[in-house]
């Protein structure tokens, strides 16, 4: 059986920007500081690359517990925004579910643009051992 298109929802908040700021130790202010994160270019607070990622890796890991990510592709095409709803997708795009899948990964925003694109390649996590 093929694995399905996955779509979830979520919205950052500041709160949690903060936490992954304290467990990653990634300060950087663009991502903690709204009087820094006002005068860039973004004109406020982004969340961390890696802090979306994680979305994208928490949906595949809730639906695929058996599965190892072998490696992935990420490109941060858009700054994504403290309380911006967020739209994440995911299609495999080859393999099925005895082999390894490629996926590709999508965040967007409510305009539409993605935030973040890219791809995970999947196996069974025997598969991996072998």
């Amino acid at each position: 059986m093929p694995i399905a298109n996955l779509e979830a929802r979520r919205v950052l908040t500041q709160a949690d920007l903060n936490l992954y700021a304290e467990l990653s130790g990634d300060h950087n202010p663009i991502h903690v500081d709204p009087r820094f994160a006002a005068a860039t270019r973004f004109g406020a607070i982004v969340a961390h690359g890696m802090l979306l990622f994680s979305l994208v890796r928490g949906l595949l890991a809730r639906h695929y517990p058996d599965r190892a990510l072998l490696s992935q592709t990420l490109v941060f095409a858009a700054p994504a925004f403290v309380d911006e709803p967020l739209r994440v997708n995911l299609a495999p795009s080859c393999g099925d579910e005895a082999s390894a899948v490629e996926i590709a990964t999508v965040i967007r925003k409510p305009d539409g643009r993605a935030c973040l694109e890219g791809r995970c390649r999947l196996a069974r996590a025997a598969a991996q051992a072998q």
